[in-house]
């Protein structure tokens, strides 16, 4: 039965939802005082062409417009020279261009060894100087924009200093500051000199006062989103931050009174949002997910039946696109307008890239995926300057959370942290042991420290315990809460082999910070998993069968089965990104980190980090019951 839904999908995918099949074409960002004519004329491409591949440009184009070109456009020279470049670390191809204002392919065009590898440290370049007014867009020499030294300071690094206040005092981003110092590393070093603005507008770059913080500006966010954050107006704004008086722009670092956290209050409220809904103008929602599409076989569903077989991720993508659908259609049945647009990245970096380019993402709400940690970063960093937000949906690998980044999924340091606190909390008359084999040493140490009275029981030679191992730890007069931290399935299955068989006089919990595959494994028993009333931290919980549940009984007369964890996580994410969207104007405004949705296996509840994206930090608390059904502890 669930061939043939993903068989379906696929057909409807490839028949409605499918971006077209990819044509070669090259993009270019528009400069200051650019044309379409002006344009035309550095690549030799008529107008129309740049019209028809552009239609919108037609109505104006402006500075960082992405055009798209035909992939043999190339900039029109009469002569050319060159200049050496050696390369610096953590430069990059893209850095290297905006340095000296040329396109990438136009550096790889004469390092032709670069479309096949990576930069180097320390290697030299050749960059194309050109000679004629059509070489570059804006400088009427025709020569190369070169870094001005003339308009450009230098500051040395003093002791408390950070990238952020330095960015600070010169009125510049942090990623402006980096742009000038590509060799910047992630920790100032002491002495160090750096490109920076000739002017200044503040006059340190340490804030003294402990009551006060640096605060990076996100994307769209004005004056009141930061009343509403902070609960400052932006005359007190101003006056902590006279450079301010302007306006405020993305990446600008303001000295702010300090709080606890972020973004972040004591009072949580389980906020049900279709109770909230007053936006209900259309939301444009981009999905991006791996169907590989290129790899299947429209026509004939015994030739895909091995491609889904084989493929754990074209089943995830699947499952996770049933969920979605299904969550428009809730939408639409509240009075939300929606054009959800799907993308197949078909599990690429390269394809998330061209598919931004050559698709028009600037009115887009909000995009679901990918799925894929490196395809996260990619869709991020290229729609940051939009400040287009990216729902990362699945991984909660360590991502590299952009401003324009929510990671739906909670990080597993968080999960470890919220079980120990649970454990730390309940711990008062009871009998807490440890079993840790050497990987987890880090959580045997965490573990202690927040529980002192803790005992530690070591694994033998071979890694297992014997009931002598124990006899002497357990009480027979207190709840005994044995805290089991491996990855190892023999271990595992050991433990709670030996814990089942103890005398009934025993009481026993068990529980774990991390729930592994090991405790899947085909020997660790359910039954003996649930005598023990088996407790972990987890990112969602199970939903009951017999539940009557709007979404389990509309998939089901869809689809004729039950949904699996990723079609729910699908409709749980979408739904939950559409409502948001309906509270407010857009996403940014619409987070609030004191409110917790719920819907049927996730919940979500995000708070702002500094100087980055954002966190959800909603998850449950599981105990496995005897009647082998998750029930949730907390």
């Amino acid at each position: 039965m669930r061939y043939l839904i993903y068989f379906s999908l696929l057909i409807v995918f490839a028949q409605c939802g499918g971006t077209a099949a990819l044509q070669e074409y090259r993009t270019h960002t528009v400069e200051k005082g650019e044309t379409v004519y002006s344009i035309s004329k550095k690549y030799g491409v008529p107008e129309q062409t740049i019209y028809s591949l552009n239609p919108d440009a037609r109505n104006g184009i402006g500075t960082n417009h992405v055009l798209i070109l035909p992939a043999d456009a190339v900039v029109r020279q009469d002569n050319v020279t060159f200049k050496s470049h050696k390369v610096r670390r953590k430069e990059t191809l893209f850095s290297i261009s905006q340095l000296y204002n040329v396109q990438v392919e136009e550096i790889k065009k004469y390092n032709k060894d670069l479309y096949s590898r990576q930069l180097k440290k320390g290697e030299r370049i050749q960059i194309p100087v050109y000679t004629t007014n059509t070489a570059t867009s804006n400088n009427s020499s025709g020569k190369i924009d070169e870094p001005s030294n003339s308009e450009m300071g230098q500051h040395t690094v003093q002791p408390k200093e950070t990238k952020f206040g330095i960015a600070r005092k010169y009125g510049i981003t942090v990623a402006e500051l980096e742009s000038l110092n590509p060799q910047l590393d992630e920790t100032l070093r002491i002495g160090s000199v750096l490109n920076v603005p000739e002017d200044t507008v503040t006059d340190t770059a340490v804030i003294e006062n402990d009551k006060f913080q640096l605060y990076e500006v996100q994307p769209k966010e004005g004056f009141f989103r930061l009343k509403v954050k902070f609960g400052l107006t932006q005359e007190e704004i101003v006056a902590l931050n006279p450079y301010a008086k302007d306006g405020l722009k993305e990446g600008m670092i303001l000295k702010l009174p300090k709080v606890d956290e972020i973004g972040l209050t004591d009072e949580i409220r389980v906020t049900n949002l279709e109770n909230n809904i007053v936006n209900r103008s259309k939301k444009r929602i981009a999905v991006m997910l791996p169907f590989q599409l290129n790899r299947a076989d429209a026509d004939t569903l015994e030739n895909n039946k091995d491609l889904i077989r084989n493929n754990g991720a074209l089943r995830v993508a699947l499952d996770f696109y049933s969920g979605a659908l299904m969550a428009a259609e809730f939408a639409k049945e509240r009075g939300i307008s929606i054009e959800l647009n799907i993308y197949d990245t078909q599990g690429n970096e390269n394809t998330v890239r061209d598919i931004i380019a050559r698709n028009n993402f600037e009115n887009v709400d909000a995009v679901i995926g990918p799925l894929l940690q490196k395809n996260v970063e990619r869709a991020a960093n290229e729609l940051k300057k939009d400040g287009i937000p990216i729902f990362s949906p699945l991984s909660n690998r360590d991502i590299k959370i952009s401003s324009n980044v929510f990671q739906t999924i909670p990080t597993d340091k968080m999960l470890e942290e919220a079980m120990i606190d649970y454990l730390a909390e309940h711990s008062v008359n009871k009998n807490i042991v440890l079993i840790c084999d050497a990987k987890k040493a880090a959580q045997k140490s965490a573990l202690m420290e927040a529980i002192p009275g803790a005992k530690s029981v070591a694994l033998r030679d071979k890694s297992f315990l014997h009931v002598k191992d124990i006899a002497d730890i357990i009480s027979e007069f207190s709840e005994n809460w044995f805290v089991l931290e491996s990855d190892d399935p023999v271990i595992v299955s050991n433990v709670v082999g030996l814990l089942n068989g103890m005398p009934e006089k025993f009481k026993i919990r068990l529980f774990t910070l991390d729930k592994n595959d090991a405790f899947d494994y085909h020997d660790v028993s359910n039954v003996r998993l649930a005598n023990l009333g088996f407790t972990f931290p987890s990112v969602n919980k199970r939903f009951n069968h017999d539940d009557k549940n709007a979404f389990l009984v509309s998939y089901k007369n869809k689809y004729g089965v039950l949904p699996n964890r990723f079609a729910v996580r699908g409709f749980d994410v979408t739904y939950d990104v559409l409502l948001r969207l309906a509270t407010a104007d857009d996403i940014y405004e619409a987070h609030d980190s004191s409110i917790e949705t719920e819907y049927v296996e996730n919940k979500f509840r995000y708070s702002k980090k500094l100087f980055s994206g954002y966190q959800n930090n909603a998850f449950y608390i599981i105990r496995y019951n005897k009647d082998l059904e998750f029930e949730v502890v907390e």
